[in-house]
């Protein structure tokens, strides 16, 4: 019998700008003073999960909560670019107070199954590309803890898909920094099967952050 494997989905810890301005894939977002010690408690929660491989997004605010989680549980870090943020495209970088006033803005956040960002990605494409990766992970490491860092939009998308979500709800749940939300995969059928153990999990330290 197939094991199942264990995939932890978590949210990079915050940076100084969460909730001011859309970072999309814009460098040098490093995780502030709060995001770090988001990031060590996090760290410490997933010492007592266990995990035997780790993957993150090559964006620097997911490495740096890659790399506390990775010295906590003294395994190796490896970068996955289908865990990459969203493209934001000609928004990367926009304040969301500027983007309130885009009607393409208003048409995102309402029809995320159709709508795409300019000059960016889709969410149907976001979810392609998270969803493959972790069925890759799956098939390729049966009955496996594996954590995976990322961002709340493609962790949105991977969490739509395997619970049978449209995309357009996706407001309908939070993905928050520093949260963890895990999910237990099986093969079988045409996507194989999964079960959703906690979503948006926070730590007590990081609840009230």
């Amino acid at each position: 019998m197939t094991r199942a494997t264990t995939v932890f989905l978590i949210r990079h810890a915050a940076h100084d700008r969460v909730g001011d301005t859309l970072c999309g894939r814009m460098p040098g977002v490093v995780l502030g003073e709060a995001g770090r010690s988001q990031a060590e408690a996090l760290a410490r929660w997933m010492a007592q999960e266990g995990a035997d491989m780790l993957y993150a997004s090559p964006l620097e605010r997911a490495r740096q909560t890659g790399e506390a989680i990775a010295r906590r549980l003294g395994i190796g870090m490896e970068i996955s670019e289908a865990l990459m943020e969203i493209d934001c495209g000609a928004w990367t970088g926009r304040s969301f107070g500027d983007l309130e006033a885009d009607p393409r803005w208003t048409e995102w956040n309402e029809a995320r199954a159709t709508a795409r960002i300019p000059g960016g990605e889709s969410m149907m494409q976001v979810q392609a590309r998270a969803v493959a990766e972790l069925v890759r992970l799956r098939d390729n490491h049966p009955g496996a803890r594996i954590a995976l860092v990322s961002h709340a939009d493609v962790i949105k998308a991977v969490l739509a898909a395997f619970l049978g979500l449209p995309l357009d709800q996706h407001m309908r749940f939070e993905i928050a920094p520093a949260s963890c939300s895990t999910l237990v995969l099986w093969p079988g059928g045409a996507a194989g099967g999964g079960k959703l153990l906690n979503l948006n999990h926070r730590t007590g330290e990081n609840s009230a952050a």
